[in-house]
């Protein structure tokens, strides 16, 4: 079906640039919603405290980097670079051991049954969680890592991109499906600042596509989630693509599955699956060879397959007895993350974009309470509760859908006959509910200190002039931007459950003068491009690490640091590069701030194996290939990290 397009006259394209002009619409339209701004403990736009007071810091505390040009024939553009004062190691990397016993990969030649027990494959989303739950611990606790894809043509010799179907080994394949899912392990850092993996932690585990998972929430068991090898619905192998993630109140961390649409191949027929694969994406034509050895990947034999992938994933890393789970609750879509946060009354509410062109950013809200006493009541928490989707109006404000099976169009006539068709159908319920089309939802965060939410959209260069709105003001996109959600506050505390509020313009990203950024309205010292993964430090400064800046700009992407409020508010500097052909991913501070994790993904990425641009992190004369890593990043000499 065709999805519904929101538009804008073209003079509306620009409003609503500042919490002001969205205040004064709001108070135009009239209404019940004009209450929400006097709610006590709003923060202001331009103010340099919280709600609560406390202060926002300068951002003063690091020489930035210039930009780093891929084209440039010099050996920084091979490896990784950050702000002088700083120190940079490669805490884990592809291969290396993660279960007890594990031995470390032979590059020139792995196999499936030791990457299994290996650090996977291009990592993503990063959680630190301090070695006791609910600890503070910045010097020892546990890393969890997303290990979101392959590429064949840096691992394997003899692969090129176009030809990665036909020339893969059956071993090669396995190796692949192994190094996919979620690597957890245990950290401990010297007197000297440098972190080392604890061997043998029985923290330490590898989820793979051959790891059995639990199914819950109002789709588990669903006729649609069942298959021959789990006729139950409530059991499925594997977890794959996992891009972003979160961290719960209660210790575990959430893992989103994205591109599932690149790991099924075979014909579809009149399978009664085929609308909503075609709605996700799912073709039949994947970039994987899995199907050759596992019929679940093959459409003609497994139709229903596909449903059990594209959820929510908990993962509690301190209990190495619990299986992991996907909460079905959370619906399902090409989630990028999701990032909770406790709602005055005690509810959890999940955020998560659904990272695709025109797709849409959503939240969960739960029905019942978080538990701060009792772990136990918190486990099926995520199982219970209302999902909505965004819709943005012109007018700065922002409404939340519910996505519940009978209430609107959500009927048996439109194809719904269940909350369950309603989560496996996410975005087709989205559709018919008109919810805003965004530009690539990435991902969404709480500010610590003010609560708003602050959301990536990437890019999108395929929106028109036509298609435009206030929330995606630029036609043919290329340089993404992000938006500010302005949480409205109950009780001194922020009512992340509230159906409607405010929105902002927060940044546009790309150069002033080419590409239209906009920075509230001032010049940034390193303007950046293609926003993807943010996250902030204890003090209430933003840091935005870039995926696409080498495609759109020609400039290796990095992590910027930038104020949220006061005079430079969203005004960047460049802290970090990876080397050529890599993205930065997962950004993740220890809680006193001493030392920032990130992803370095695909690094070598439009090379082979055969003739790679890089060899990061290993010497560029070595015959060995690039490898997707962990930085862990501290200041010389120790301290927070910009302190």
């Amino acid at each position: 079906m065709d999805r519904p397009l929101q538009k804008t006259l073209e003079q509306l394209i620009d409003v609503r640039t500042n919490r002001r002009d969205a205040v004064k619409g709001i108070l135009a339209a009239g209404g019940a919603m004009s209450a929400i701004w006097c709610l006590p403990g709003v923060a202001v736009r331009g103010s340099d405290s919280s709600p609560t007071g406390e202060a926002v810091s300068e951002l003063n505390g690091f020489e930035e980097l210039p930009h780093v040009k891929e084209s440039e024939e010099t050996a920084e553009v091979k490896t990784i670079g950050v702000a002088k004062g700083y120190n940079t190691q490669v805490l884990i990397r592809w291969g290396d051991p993660v279960v007890a016993g594990a031995s470390p990969m032979d590059l020139l030649n792995p196999k499936a049954v030791g990457q299994e027990t290996q650090f996977g494959y291009n990592n993503d989303f990063i959680a630190y969680l301090p070695i006791r739950r609910g600890g503070d611990d910045s010097q020892h606790g546990i890393l969890c890592v997303n290990n979101e894809f392959t590429n064949p043509e840096l691992m394997f010799p003899g692969i090129t991109y176009e030809d990665k179907l036909e020339t893969r080994s059956d071993e090669q394949i396995r190796v692949e499906a192994a190094a996919h899912g979620h690597s957890i392990v245990e950290i401990r850092q010297d007197a000297n600042q440098n972190w080392h993996v604890v061997k043998n932690s029985p923290f330490n585990r590898r989820f793979s596509l051959n790891t059995e998972f639990e199914i819950s929430g109002p789709a588990a068991g669903d006729t649609r989630m069942q298959t021959v090898e789990d006729p139950s619905g409530k059991k499925v192998f594997g977890t794959m693509s996992n891009c972003s993630g979160g961290v719960t109140p209660w210790g575990t961390v959430l893992s989103g599955e994205e591109n599932i649409q690149y790991y099924f191949r075979g014909e579809l027929g009149l399978s009664e699956e085929a609308e909503n694969h075609a709605r996700m994406g799912i073709d039949g034509t994947g970039d994987y060879s899995f199907s050759k050895l596992d019929k679940r990947f093959d459409l003609s034999s497994t139709p229903n397959e596909p449903n059990r992938f594209g959820w929510v994933v908990e993962i509690d890393p301190y209990d190495p007895k619990r299986p992991p789970v996907k909460r079905t609750a959370l619906g399902r879509f090409r989630h990028e993350g999701a990032a909770t946060a406790v709602n005055h009354d005690g509810r959890v509410v999940v955020y998560s974009g659904d990272d695709e062109r025109f797709e849409y950013l959503y939240k969960f809200v739960s029905a019942k309470k978080y538990d701060s006493e009792n772990i136990e009541n918190n486990r099926d928490l995520l199982d219970e509760g209302v999902l909505y989707v965004a819709k943005f109006d012109e007018d700065g404000v922002v409404t939340w859908l519910p996505l519940v099976y009978g209430m609107g169009p959500l009927t048996w006539k439109n194809g719904f006959n269940s909350q369950a068709d309603v989560l496996i159908d996410t975005r087709k319920a989205a559709d018919f509910m008109g919810a805003t089309p965004m530009d690539r939802p990435e991902d969404v965060e709480e500010h610590p200190l003010t609560h708003n939410v602050f959301v990536v959209l990437t890019n999108n260069d395929e929106r028109t002039d036509e298609q435009l709105d206030a929330s995606n003001p630029r036609a043919e996109n290329h340089h993404g931007h992000i938006i500010e959600l302005e949480i409205p506050h109950k009780v001194g505390k922020p009512d992340h459950a509230a159906t409607q509020h405010g929105w902002s313009m927060f940044m546009k990203a790309g150069h002033l003068e080419d590409h239209g950024g906009w920075y509230q309205g001032q010049k940034p010292s390193t303007w950046l491009s293609c926003p993807d993964n943010i996250t902030f430090d204890k003090e209430g400064r933003l840091w935005i690490a870039t995926d696409g800046f080498q495609k759109s700009s020609g400039v290796l992407d990095g992590i910027y640091a930038c104020e949220v409020a006061g005079p430079r508010r969203a005004l960047t500097k460049q802290f970090f590069h990876v080397p050529i052909g890599a993205e930065l991913c997962g950004p993740c501070f220890t809680p006193d701030n001493s030392t920032l994790f990130v992803g370095i993904q695909h690094p070598g990425e439009h090379s082979t194996f055969d003739e790679p641009s890089t060899r990061w992190p290993n010497a560029p004369e070595s015959d060995l290939p690039p490898q997707p890593s962990v930085v862990a990043i501290t200041r010389t000499g120790g301290g927070p990290i910009n302190g």
